[in-house]
């Protein structure tokens, strides 16, 4: 009996070590150098939080951000980002089994530097964001995963206070609501989140919302967005004020609830906050700031919606661009650019404080990280 009993446990813990190394993180980089790795993919082990190389893709010119579709087969880039009069978005096909990456195919992305770009949950429509030039464009996808001929670009030219920043829009980042029935577009330059309905039947899917834009505090520089899971709110980091600014959600409209600040009470200017996220269980928020502090600002989430930060994790390196956190919501992973590496962090789901996990993995100059169960 005892025997069997150990069988089975050895059978059911092979199982779930198994089923846990199906988590994916895909690695972009700002890498001039076309033979050199500029996509990296690792396996993450969920159990340890260790990172193991799969495969990479080259030949690529700064591959600044990345999304996976939502079957897990394909990966997005902007690529040609921070090169003058280019900017593209390509397309990969990404295979677990046989650990490949392969390239499928290129399109402009109708703007100079793409800094972000978003996949349709019917994985039939692609959005970017151009920052240079302030613009937006959809891609129609085809059924190989492939980017078809641009179906709309929208630019946009006004600014706002900043005589050296905000000359112009600069658009950065394109976040689809909830259901995926509008698009939100935070606005650096312009200190407005655009906002757009979303109708994925139609040929050109983007239409002028009822509400087009919410406006920001002047020099806030609004950047990345997200949206609690309950869908009733919305948090965009704003880079210029180092702060976030907390909004109700209902049918593509946004009614500001909180303005809180994700640095310590040291830091008074020269803010570069970067990139925000939500823990599954949505009870707690994390934002990255660069520059001085390098770190990650841990937040409490209440019933109304309302952030309480609690806390302060070095990401360990410089320039913490973009991180993300697993479904499960047991990591956070982030990117720091200027040090080029890569660290797993373990959360505790009940404090959402954070702690290191595994080995720090190196890419220089890497940009972007994103995480996929598949």
């Amino acid at each position: 009996m005892k025997l069997k009993t150990n069988l089975l446990l050895i059978a059911f813990l092979a199982t779930f070590a198994a089923f846990s190394q199906n988590t994916y993180v895909f690695l972009g980089s700002y890498n001039r150098d076309k033979a050199a790795e500029s996509i990296v993919v690792y396996q993450l082990d969920t159990l340890n939080g260790k990172l193991t190389k799969i495969t990479s893709a080259k030949d690529l010119i700064n591959p600044s951000f990345l999304t996976v579709s939502p079957n897990g087969k394909y990966v997005y880039a902007c690529t040609d980002s921070k090169t003058p009069n280019a900017g593209s978005v390509s397309s990969f096909e990404f295979s677990p089994k046989n650990k490949t990456l392969t390239f499928l195919n290129k399109q402009s992305s109708g703007g100079e530097n793409p800094v972000y770009v978003s996949v349709h949950k019917n994985g039939k429509w692609l959005v970017n964001g151009n920052y240079t030039e302030g613009s937006v464009s959809v891609h129609p996808l085809l059924e190989n995963g492939a980017i078809d001929s641009m179906a709309q670009n929208f630019q946009y030219t006004d600014g706002s206070v900043h005589k050296e920043r905000q000359t112009r829009s600069h658009v950065h980042s394109t976040v689809f609501s909830p259901q995926y029935d509008y698009l939100f577009l935070p606005d650096l330059g312009a200190d407005k989140i655009r906002c757009y309905q979303f109708d994925a039947t139609l040929k050109q899917p983007l239409i002028e919302a009822t509400v087009p834009f919410t406006k920001t505090a002047p020099e806030s520089g609004p950047r990345h967005f997200t949206f609690h899971p309950n869908q009733k709110f919305g948090y965009c980091i704003e880079e210029m004020s180092g702060s976030i600014s907390a909004y109700e959600y209902e049918n593509g409209t946004l009614k500001k609830i909180q303005h809180i600040s994700t640095h310590t009470d040291a830091i008074t200017e020269g803010f570069e906050s970067s990139d925000i996220h939500i823990s599954p269980d949505g009870k707690f928020l994390y934002a990255t700031n660069r520059g001085k502090e390098n770190n990650i600002a841990i937040f409490s989430i209440d019933d109304k919606g309302i952030l309480t930060n609690i806390g302060y994790q070095s990401t360990l390196g410089k320039h913490p661009r973009i991180f993300a956190i697993d479904e499960t919501g047991k990591f956070l992973i982030a990117s720091n650019v200027i040090t080029g590496n890569v660290i797993v962090f373990k959360r505790n789901p009940k404090t959402g404080l954070l702690k290191k996990a595994g080995k720090a993995v190196k890419l220089e100059n890497v940009s972007c990280v994103q995480i996929k169960k598949i």
